[in-house]
């Protein structure tokens, strides 16, 4: 059975499931160069793609040297998500890259299981980002890798 999710974006996770998503970016990113965040929030306002943009420049995954960021931008209060990925991973991957991971995340989220969704979601982004961006020894985790939240 799962449990009743508030639409409030600080209290969609608990404590264990945000250690969970945060030692999943970490272990993601382990195999890439490539810099992955979450970013939640209650409502988007508008178009959730054209907010998830903007959120994707507000909180500096923009700012990463080869331009290679990924956000997953969840909207908990509209139960909707948009896989955003910077210019210099648009630029040399297919424009249905991330299908395969939104399919993934969307079939987990239907049976209501976001941490999971998110988590397996995570660790696809790694796998997906490795062939085009791989790890280096002297790599910089450039962005934080914890979860950003609107309103903090």
């Amino acid at each position: 059975m799962t449990k009743a999710r508030s639409a409030v974006p600080d209290k969609f996770f608990d404590a264990e499931e945000k250690n969970r998503i945060i030692l999943g970016i970490r272990e993601a990113e382990k195999a890439t160069s490539g810099e992955i965040r979450l970013h939640l929030e209650q409502k988007s306002g508008k178009p959730v793609f054209d907010r998830a943009v903007e959120v994707f420049n507000k909180i500096g995954m923009n700012r990463t040297v080869q331009r290679n960021g990924v956000l997953i931008y969840l909207v908990t209060g509209e139960r909707q998500f948009v896989i955003l990925g910077d210019k210099g991973i648009n630029d040399i991957v297919p424009e249905d890259f991330w299908n395969d991971v939104a399919a993934k995340m969307s079939s987990l989220f239907k049976s209501g299981k976001f941490c999971e969704g998110v988590c397996e979601g995570i660790l696809l982004i790694g796998e997906k980002l490795k062939s085009h961006f791989p790890y280096k020894s002297d790599d910089v985790n450039e962005l934080p890798d914890d979860i950003s939240i609107s309103g903090e």
